[in-house]
C-alpha cells in the first residue's frame, strides 16, 4: 500500500510539472504573439496583423488545456498546502496569458482603421514602440520569476510596470496635442488604443508575479499600482485552506 500511494504521488507531480509547463509555456506564445503584433503597428501590416488575429486560438487552445487538466487533477487527487497553492495559482497564469493574448489581438484590429499610409507621428509612435519593449519585458519576467520562484523578481515587476504606465500617459498626451488635421487625430487616437492594450499587458504580467508571492508565502498580495517599491515580503492577506 505505501508503494502505492508513493506512485500515486509521483504520478501527481509529474502531471503538476506538466500543467505548470503548458501555463508558462503560453507566456511564450504570448511574447510572440506580442513581437507580430507590435510589428504589424509599426510597418502597418495588415496582412501580418491578421496572422496575430488567427493565431491568438493557439493562446486559447491552450487555456482550455491547463483550465480542463487543472480541473482533472483536483477531481482526481486532493492537493494540500504549497500544492494546492501551485494548482490554484496556474489557473491564474493562464487566465493572466490569455488576456494578454486578447490585448495583442486588439492592437492588430485596431491597424486597418488607419489605412495604410497614415500620417505618422515619429514622437508618438516611438512611445508606443518603447512601450511594447517594455510590456514585452515584463511578460519574459513574469514567466522566470515564476518559474524560479523567485519572489524578489516578482515584486520588481511592479517597477517595470511604472514605466509601461508613464509611456501611457505620454502617448495620450502625444495625441492630445497634435493639432486639427483630421488624419492625424485619427492615427493618434488609434495609437492611444494600441497604448492601452500594452498597458493592459503590463498589468496582467505583474498579476503572474503576484502569483509567486502567493505559492511561496501563502499570502495574496497585490503589488501597488501606482508602481512604487515595496517589501517583497510585506504583509499579504492570508488565504484560506492555503
Amino acid at each position: 500500500m505505501p508503494r502505492d500511494h508513493e506512485t500515486i504521488r509521483v504520478q501527481f507531480r509529474e502531471e503538476l510539472a506538466e500543467l505548470e509547463r503548458q501555463a508558462l509555456g503560453a507566456l511564450d506564445l504570448v511574447v510572440d504573439l506580442l513581437d507580430r503584433a507590435m510589428e504589424a503597428l509599426e510597418q502597418q501590416d495588415v496582412e501580418l496583423a491578421t496572422f496575430v488575429i488567427a493565431d491568438d486560438d493557439r493562446i486559447d487552445g491552450r487555456y482550455l488545456e491547463v483550465h480542463q487538466g487543472v480541473l482533472s487533477l483536483l477531481a482526481r487527487q486532493a492537493p494540500v498546502a504549497g500544492d494546492l497553492r501551485l494548482v490554484a495559482a496556474l489557473l491564474h497564469v493562464i487566465k493572466h496569458a490569455e488576456r494578454m493574448g486578447d490585448q495583442c489581438v486588439n492592437i492588430a484590429k485596431i491597424i486597418p482603421l488607419v489605412g495604410t499610409e497614415p500620417p505618422v507621428v515619429p514622437e508618438l509612435l516611438e512611445k508606443v514602440l518603447r512601450m511594447g519593449t517594455a510590456a514585452r519585458a515584463e511578460v519574459v519576467e513574469a514567466k522566470l520569476s515564476f518559474e524560479k520562484r523567485d519572489v524578489a523578481l516578482a515584486a520588481d515587476l511592479s517597477r517595470q510596470d511604472r514605466e509601461v504606465n508613464r509611456l501611457n500617459k505620454e502617448v495620450f498626451r502625444l495625441a492630445v496635442a497634435v493639432g486639427d488635421d483630421a488624419d492625424k487625430r485619427e492615427w493618434a487616437m488609434v495609437m492611444t488604443m494600441a497604448a492601452r492594450a500594452l498597458e493592459r499587458v503590463g498589468d496582467n504580467a505583474v498579476g503572474v508575479g503576484e502569483q509567486v508571492i502567493f505559492v511561496e508565502t501563502g499570502l495574496f498580495r497585490e503589488f501597488p499600482m501606482d508602481g512604487t517599491a515595496q517589501s517583497a515580503d510585506a504583509p499579504g492577506r492570508p488565504v484560506p485552506g492555503a
